[in-house]
């Protein structure tokens, strides 16, 4: 590449090779080539030397770059501290990239000029049924699908690092992104509060895998919900009571499940009617009856597991008054 790229698309990874292997060859067929790729190994054991050595050649410029590990926001600022364009791209190591992403990207903001933009996410036909359940649940207006920002949304939308773009002069006044928990969520406000324009641009979206194990998608979501008490407690206005809604949940579904002991099964029924609907709604979206029934228990989690996040860290830095303060956080974690 002869000049300065448009878009510098910047990838932190750790241990994810082959799923880098699917995000490059993605990247080897887009429609528009006017980018640079720029990976950031942070620390990993099993490195993507060999998926970079495959694409490279494919691709219209590649750095690779390995360091200690630090965390994927300090490995993202490494890698925009190194790059060239006008517009710092942000993916997941686990997204896909459908080919036209650039092409539509650029028509797009041509008639929405933005300074930072944010896409959806989908689940490709590729992808196994747990990855689908588990989008399924991350991406419903019946779980907090409907409060990330996206086709329906009950707030402000926010652009995610899975699929979320800025350009350079938002770097320039705001920085980087800090090493904390939701540091996404973090980026886009402090990006609002500089006055910048950010918007949805919902022609450009990802395929993203996401967790691959219940196990791992519970472990994910219960620090989402841990992590909207620390944006609350940096950005005191930010915590809606929509973003409550989980932890409600937890608890009412926790009280019917007692009076269904203590008084009659039918205090079961609200909790049998929203299953029944995010079956219905799963069967509708996907056209797989195994895809409904899986999206059903990741549907609990993810309602379970954010709101009990958020109920134990409410109860403990806020009722409490309890555990490290933000700054002292984010000071630890190593973020800018």
């Amino acid at each position: 590449m002869n000049h300065n790229p448009v878009y510098s698309v910047i990838v932190p990874v750790y241990n994810r090779p082959d799923e880098v292997a699917d995000l490059l060859r993605s990247l080897s067929e887009q429609t528009c080539r006017d980018f640079e790729v720029i990976l950031v190994e942070d620390g990993s054991t099993v490195p993507s030397a060999a998926a970079v050595e495959r694409y490279a050649p494919e691709l219209p410029s590649i750095s690779y770059y390995q360091k200690s590990n630090e965390g994927r926001s300090i490995a993202r600022n490494y890698g925009i501290e190194r790059s060239k364009g006008s517009w710092l791209i942000f993916f997941d190591s686990d997204c896909v990239i459908p080919p036209g992403y650039f092409a539509t990207l650029a028509e797009a903001l041509k008639d929405m000029p933005l300074d930072c933009f944010g896409g959806p996410d989908a689940a490709d036909d590729s992808f196994s049924d747990t990855q689908k359940a588990i989008n399924f649940a991350m991406t419903s207006f019946l779980t907090t699908g409907g409060i990330r920002g996206g086709k329906v949304s009950l707030e402000k939308f926010t652009p995610r690092s899975f699929n979320m773009g800025y350009t350079r002069e938002v770097y320039d006044r705001v920085g980087g992104f800090r090493e904390m928990f939701s540091e996404d969520i973090d980026m886009s406000m402090r990006i609002r509060q500089a006055g910048f324009r950010i918007g949805l641009v919902r022609q450009a979206s990802v395929f993203h895998k996401r967790r691959v194990s219940f196990g791992k998608f519970l472990r994910q979501v219960y620090v989402f919900g841990m992590s909207r008490i620390t944006l609350k407690l940096l950005y005191p206005s930010s915590l809606k009571a929509v973003h409550t809604l989980p932890a409600l949940a937890v608890v009412a579904g926790v009280v019917c499940c007692v009076l269904a002991a203590a008084v009659s099964p039918w205090w079961l029924l609200p909790i049998g009617v929203y299953l029944l609907a995010v079956l219905s709604a799963a069967l509708w979206q996907s056209r797989s009856i195994k895809v409904a029934l899986l999206a059903v228990p990741a549907s609990v989690i993810q309602i379970g597991g954010y709101g009990c996040g958020f109920i134990r860290a409410w109860f403990t830095k806020i009722f409490l008054r309890r555990g490290r303060n933000v700054d002292e956080e984010i000071r630890l974690r190593k973020g800018r």
